[in-house]
C-alpha cells in the first residue's frame, strides 16, 4: 500500500518537476512526510535519489535533442557551486537533527522553512514583471550563488525546485522555459554530490529497496512525461501551474508543521 502511494506521488511530482523545472522534490518531500511513510532522514534520501533519476534523464535527452537551453557559461559554475553546497546542506541537516531528541521537532523546523521559502518564491512570481532583473556572468559570483541555493535545498531536502527558479529569474534574466531546463541541470549535479556524499560516509538509512527501485521508475518515467508536455505548453500556462503548485505546497507544509509539533509535544 505504502510503495504503491509513494509511487504515485514519485510519478506525479516528476511529472510536474519535468514541466515547470523544480525537479520534484518540493512535492515528494513535504507530501511523504505528510503521510509519514518513512523517518525523515529516509524520506530526504529517497526524494533525493527520485529527483536525481528524473533530472538525469532530462538533462541527457535535452543534449542529445540538440535543442538544449543550457547555458554551460553561467549553468556550470552554479552546478559546481551547487553540488559543493548540497554537501554543506547534507551536513547541517545532521547538526540540526542532532539537537533534538525527538526527530519530529526537526521535521518541523524543515517543514517551517520550506513555508517560508515557498511563499517568498510565490510573491516573486506573481510580481516578477515589475522586479528588475540581473544579468550576472562572472563566475565564481556564480559558484557562490550556487553554494547558497544547494545548502538551502540539501538542507530542506527538496533538491532545488523553487529557489533555483526565482535565482535564475532574477540573477540572470531567464525565461520560464530556459530557467526551467537550466534548474534541473542544476539539481542533477547537487543531487549527484550528495548521494555520492552519503555513499562515502555511509550514512544511507534504512528503507525498503524495492521502494527505491520503483520511485527511481517512477522518477524517470515522470520525467519523460514531463519535458514532452513541457515542450506543447506555452510559458504562461507553466507559470500558472508553478504559481498553483506553490499554493499547494504552503498548505502542506502547513500541515506538516502542526503535525510535527503536536506529536513532539505528546
Amino acid at each position: 500500500m505504502f510503495t504503491f502511494l509513494s509511487c504515485c506521488i514519485c510519478f506525479s511530482a516528476s511529472v510536474i518537476g519535468a514541466i515547470c523545472g523544480i525537479g520534484g522534490g518540493v512535492i515528494i518531500k513535504p507530501v511523504l512526510d505528510a503521510f509519514r511513510i518513512m523517518d525523515i532522514a529516509a524520506i530526504n534520501f529517497l526524494s533525493g535519489c527520485t529527483v536525481f533519476s528524473m533530472t538525469s534523464y532530462s538533462v541527457i535527452r535535452s543534449r542529445q535533442s540538440g535543442e538544449s537551453h543550457i547555458e554551460t557559461r553561467t549553468g556550470f559554475p552554479l552546478a559546481l557551486g551547487a553540488a559543493l553546497g548540497g554537501l554543506l546542506g547534507k551536513h547541517l541537516f545532521s547538526l540540526v537533527s542532532s539537537l533534538f531528541e525527538n526527530k519530529d521537532q526537526a521535521g518541523a523546523v524543515q517543514a517551517s522553512i520550506l513555508l517560508l521559502v515557498t511563499a517568498g518564491t510565490l510573491l516573486y512570481t506573481i510580481y516578477k514583471k515589475r522586479i528588475r532583473t540581473l544579468r550576472i556572468s562572472n563566475a565564481v559570483s556564480c559558484i557562490l550563488i550556487g553554494a547558497v541555493l544547494g545548502t538551502m535545498s540539501a538542507f530542506l531536502g527538496i533538491g532545488g525546485g523553487p529557489i533555483n527558479l526565482v535565482v535564475l529569474f532574477y540573477f540572470f534574466s531567464m525565461d520560464t522555459k530556459t530557467a526551467a531546463e537550466n534548474s534541473l541541470y542544476i539539481i542533477f549535479f547537487s543531487q549527484a554530490a550528495s548521494l555520492i556524499a552519503s555513499a562515502v560516509t555511509k550514512s544511507i538509512p534504512s528503507f525498503p529497496v524495492l521502494m527505491l527501485f520503483f520511485m527511481v521508475l517512477c522518477g524517470i518515467g515522470g520525467g519523460m512525461l514531463g519535458r514532452s508536455v513541457n515542450q506543447k505548453l506555452p510559458a504562461k500556462h507553466v507559470d500558472r501551474l508553478f504559481i498553483g503548485l506553490m499554493v499547494v505546497i504552503m498548505l502542506i507544509c502547513i500541515y506538516n508543521v502542526c503535525n510535527y509539533t503536536s506529536t513532539s509535544l505528546h
